[in-house]
Order: C-alpha cells, then structure tokens, then sequence
C-alpha cells in the first residue's frame, strides 16, 4: 500500500482532517452544545472514514465511523456531550492519530487493538444509555434550540438588523437529503437557485465551498432573507426532489447568540448573484508541490547566484559592450527569481502553533491548572525548513511555562491573581528575521534558587556568582543538564531541557533570550533567519583565507588602534565609543598563524540577543548574497563553522558561527 499512487494525498489530507478534529474538539469542549463545531468534526471524520476505507486502512475507517456515530447522536439531540464523553473522544483522536502514525512508519495499522475505544464509543450509542437519566438531561440542554438558534457572527447580525428594517423577515433553514442522492452538490444548488427566486441567501452551513465540493454528509442549513411567508419558502421546498426532510422557523435574533468569528460561512461574501453552475466546477486555485522539487528549485536559483557572482568577479567586464547592463539585469532577475522561490517555501506558522492547545489542555489537566493558551499571529510565515525543526523546542518552552511557570489556582488566588493562567504564542516578523515569543503570567524565575543551584553543582565559585549580573545566571539555565526542580517527573527534573532548546535554534541560526519579573511572568524571545538557504553576508579575509559573517548578526564594521585593546581575566575587552565589548582575535578562533597585527586593525561588532562582541579581521571584502551548503556529517563536530559557500570565483568560503563563536 506504501507505493500507492494516492498514498502521498492520504498523508497530507489525513493529516489536516486530524489537526481539525483536534482543534474542534478543543472548541467543542468549552460550548458543548454548539452545532458548528460538531457538524464541522463530524464532516473532518465522514471525508477521513472514506479516505481510509478506499485506502484499506480498515481501523481507521471502523474508528471514524464510531466517532461519527457518537457525533450524530449529539447533533440529534440523542445524547449531550458531557466531560467524560469530551475525554473518551479525545481518546478517540489520539488513537486514530497513533493509527496514522503506523503507516507513516510503514508499519500495519491493522494490527493495532482498537477494541477497547470502540467499546467505549458505542457504549454511549446504546439504548439503555441514551434511555438513561441523560435523557432528560438533553431535553433540557437542547431544548432543540440548536436548530433555531445558527452559529451567527456580528457581520450576519448586521445584515439581519439591516433587513428587518426593511420589511424583510430572517429564516433558519435545514436541509436533509435522501441517502439516495447521488450529486449532492448540484442537488443543494438546484435549491439555491430556487430560493433565491424569492429571498437572498446570506450564509450557509457548511461554508459553499464545501457545499461545492461535496465536503458535506446530507445535512446543510442556511439563512435566507425575504418578504415572503414562510408557507412560500415550504411551497418551494416541497417541489423540490430528492429532499429526505426540511425545517423552516423565522429566526428570532433577540434568542440569538453572536460571535465573532470570520465570515466563512458568508454566502454573499463570495457570490453576490445566484450561485453560477461553473461556480461548481470552480478553478484549481493551489496545487500540492512535494518539498523536493522546491528544495531542487531552490538548489537551481543558488547556482544562478553563484554563476552570478562568477560573472561580476571577472575582471574587465565593465568594458564589454553591454556587459555591465545584461549583469545588472541579471541580478534583478535572480534576485526576483530568489524571493519568488521563497514565498513559494513559505508556510504559516500556524502549521506549528496548532498542535499546542491540546498539549495545554492535557498537561494543565494532568497538573491540576486552569491554563488557557492564546495564540497570535499564526499567519505569520516561515520557510519550510524552519516549521519542520522549531515545534520541538516552542514545545517544551510551552511545557517549562506550564509546570515550572505558572502557579497553582490557589498560590494565583493567594497572590492577587486571576485563578486562571494565561500563555501567550505570539510569531511576528521583524526585518529579516521572524520572533516567536512564548510569554507567561506565572511566578517568574526564581534568581536566588538558579543561583543556588549554580554553587551546588559546584559550576562556579560562590564569589564569581555574586559578581554575576541577572542575565548571566539566567543564562545558566541553558547548561546541559541544569533543573532547578526539587523532583523529577514525567514534564520535568531530568536536566534534559533548555540546553538542547538553546541548541536546536542556534543550529537554524537563531537565538533565544529571557525576560522576567518576580510573580509577574517569563518571556522567552526567540529570533530566527526568514530562510536557510541564501543569506546576505559580509566576507572578511583572515590571512589568505576568505570567511562569510551573515550579515544579521552584524552590528557594525569599525578602524580601531590597538591602544583600545586591554586584558582582562582570561581574555581581553575594548572600548568603541565608551562601550566596553570583548574582543576576539579570529585567526586565533580559527587556528591561523599571524606574526604581526597593524597598529591600525579593521574590527567587526557582532552582536548576539543584547551582547555584542569585537571580532578582529585582517581585510574587508564586502557584502554578497552567498549559498549556504552544509559541512557533511563527518565535519558536524566543528562547531565555530555553520556551513559553506561557493564564491564567485570558485573558491570556498566557510560561514562563521557567531553563536558559537562569542
């Protein structure tokens, strides 16, 4: 089944249809009896049932179809979707979850024992459950308001108000058709078109698209506005065929809960006029591209930056006729060719972001928290490459927040807090570079406790702790094994943390700094590049060697005497314009033998989070756009170097780590 043709659709596909059960189900935990969000699941599990079935992933097709069983019992008014209901359909998603994960790794899901949690499901399908005193329970929870009460947002609202000023009369209107039908998309326009003789449709559940595209069961609503009776609407209704049943109530917007939300479900919003025929039959408008083939293109317009480069470094070129224009010209080529390649490699960050509210709501279960998870500027895009390798590290931040962050309910209330904690993922771009903060209202860093574990570990000296600025015992959090917990559990104590955090965003060329106050809350900042594949860098030479520093770490490029440079414990310092830096010789870095150093030498500030760092440099070249190629894995342990680049006369020129360097 591995080498099936569809297998590579199943995979993204199925991997969407899971995400989206999750992020309904959290929603659905906090408004049980919202039909939106179970509608929505339920249509997640129908597609991912069939996909699964023609695939011949037969669990988890026997899977979804229990889980939409227990959905449709809900949406009927059969059974209400109470806290244990909510846990064992949690259950449920991460089983199917752990099925898809078997056939990622080629492994058969089949063998995989589902039994327990399909009992579970179908034990809330049985008729003595649903028989039981829950039953009076639905009765009063639905109180089939659901069905005259649709999920509006305040652009609806206002359109209704603006309706009923003008004599016009809102109607809530459900649909079912026959199991029979066959074309259930032209069915549903066929009804459209019909009522829209004697109304006009302002939105419709499921959104059109998915009413296009047949991402439905039987099942859709919508709101109509009209001048007409509602035994006019019912007329039309009964006219037309292959109608199982129907519903027609006049909405009454004081009953009506508004929230706000996007217009997705916005009828007019796409199609102001009747819903065209070709409409059905709607343009591709996105296509999948595997990421190789962007990895190959991107290797391509590297080479066209190389060749680029090559052509500039010839000498004499500028007296070719022409020369100098068609370089020019092919510079803003590559160029343009280099940031469309890009934005195609972009992804939203939400891809990452959106595995965290569950992680939340388990662990703040599991600690006995009330921890609510706000994200911000998911739509904030990354290149591919990033969002694959940053998920783990926001992750276990999240996870640190969560247990060593924030307090309990009750040290919140002692402490004049909301009983409630809060995390905030925020992601934004900044110049070059993207920062995602991961900001917390908890207790804060325990200073003199890092600080304590610092002399216990015997790490430094009591006497060098006290000269140590806040910062810099902040920073040892960052080494490898330090924990400040008194015990180890299955989220923290190990000493396997925030060191191997640190370590995979240096490794993307990132950076990560700290904020915090006492009983107010930490921010973790990081900082990443926009992409990993060609960066802007200057080249300095050292003795008869060219290196690249990338040009985001840069501050500034000074003339200095060596009359500023002084020693101090083990290294040395010196003063730029009353600001006292280290300093760093970098033939002595790279191994480099030199005798004699000018009196005048060319110094490049670097900086990394707030600290800057005087690096000495025999000559300045300029900046250029470079390739980054990868060292290989037998030259990975060299840690002051982060790749390669071919120059433009064909030379190599390795890339300075500056992370590693100061």
């Amino acid at each position: 089944m591995a080498d099936n043709q569809y297998m590579d659709v199943f995979i993204e596909e199925s991997d969407e249809h899971i995400q989206n059960l999750n992020d309904m189900l959290l929603e659905l935990e906090n408004d049980t009896t919202n039909l939106e969000y179970i509608n929505e699941m339920f249509r997640s599990a129908h597609t991912l049932k069939g996909m699964a079935g023609t695939m011949g992933f037969e669990n988890i097709a026997n899977l979804t179809h229990c889980l939409e069983n227990v959905l449709d019992a809900a949406r009927n008014n059969k059974i209400v979707l109470e806290s244990d209901i909510i846990d064992v359909l949690f259950e449920t998603i991460d089983t199917i979850e752990a099925l898809y994960g078997l056939i990622l790794s080629g492994d058969d899901e089949s063998k995989y024992d589902i039994t327990s949690i399909k009992n579970k499901l179908q034990n809330y399908l049985s008729q003595d459950y649903i028989d039981s005193e829950r039953k009076d329970k639905v009765s009063k929870e639905y109180n089939n308001a659901d069905m005259n009460k649709p999920f509006l947002d305040e652009h609806h609202m206002a359109v209704i108000k603006q309706a009923l000023k003008q004599g016009l009369h809102p109607y809530y209107i459900t649909i079912k058709l026959e199991p029979t039908c066959v074309m259930k998309s032209v069915r549903a326009y066929i009804i459209f078109k019909a009522l829209e003789e004697i109304g006009e449709i302002i939105k419709t559940d499921p959104p059109i698209e998915d009413i296009e595209e047949e991402n439905f069961d039987l099942d859709f609503s919508l709101i109509m506005l009209s001048d007409s009776k509602k035994q006019d609407i019912e007329r039309v209704l009964k006219d037309s065929s292959e109608l199982k049943s129907f519903k027609v109530s006049e909405l009454d917007i004081e009953k009506t809960e508004v929230k706000t939300v996007a217009n997705e479900g916005n009828y007019k919003a796409q199609e102001k006029a009747t819903p065209r025929v070709s409409s059905i039959k709607h343009a591709i408008k996105s296509i999948r591209v595997d990421i190789d083939r962007l990895d190959n293109l991107m290797n391509l317009v590297s080479e066209l930056i190389i060749i680029k480069n090559s052509i500039e470094g010839i000498d004499g070129y500028e007296e070719i006729p022409g020369m100098e224009e068609a370089i020019e010209y092919l510079q803003r080529v590559s160029s343009e060719l280099h940031e469309a390649v890009m934005q195609v490699r972009m992804v939203p960050i939400g891809t990452v972001f959106n595995r965290f509210p569950r992680v939340v709501r388990d662990l703040s279960k599991q600690l006995k928290k009330d921890i609510v998870l706000n994200i911000h500027g998911e739509d904030t895009e990354v290149d591919r490459t990033i969002v694959d390798e940053i998920g783990d590290p926001i992750l276990h931040l999240i996870r640190n927040s969560l247990d060593h962050g924030i307090e309990s309910p009750e040290q919140r209330i002692a402490l004049g807090k909301e009983s409630t904690g809060n995390i905030d993922l925020y992601a934004y771009h900044d110049g070059n570079n993207v920062v995602i903060e991961i900001e917390d209202d908890g207790q804060g860093i325990d200073i003199e406790k890092v600080k304590n574990k610092i002399i216990e570990r015997e790490l430094i000296s009591e006497d060098e702790v006290k000269n140590l600025t806040e910062q810099e015992i902040i920073q040892y959090l960052f080494h490898p094994g330090f924990s400040t917990s008194e015990k180890v559990s299955s989220i923290s104590g190990r000493g396997v943390g925030l060191d191997v955090v640190k370590t995979s965003i240096e490794s993307l060329g990132g950076v990560i700094e700290v904020e915090t106050i006492k009983n107010e809350g930490t921010k973790f900042i990081i900082r990443l590049p926009l992409t990993l594949s060609i960066i802007k860098a200057l080249l300095v030479g050292i003795k008869d060697e060219m290196y690249a520093i990338p040009l985001s770490s840069v501050r500034e490029v000074v003339e200095v005497t060596s009359d500023n440079v002084k020693p101090l414990g083990n290294g040395e310092v010196i003063s730029i314009r009353g600001e006292l830096m280290p300093f760093i010789r970098l033939y002595e870095v790279i191994d480099a033998d030199i005798e004699d150093i000018p009196k005048n030498m060319i110094v490049v500030v670097v900086k990394k989070s707030d600290k800057a760092t005087a690096l000495l440099v025999d000559d300045l070249v300029g900046q250029q756009d470079i390739v980054i190629k990868s060292l290989g894995k037998h030259l990975s342990n060299i840690k002051i170097f982060s790749g390669a680049t071919i120059l433009g006369d064909g030379s190599i020129a390795l890339i300075l780590d500056i992370n590693n360097i100061v």
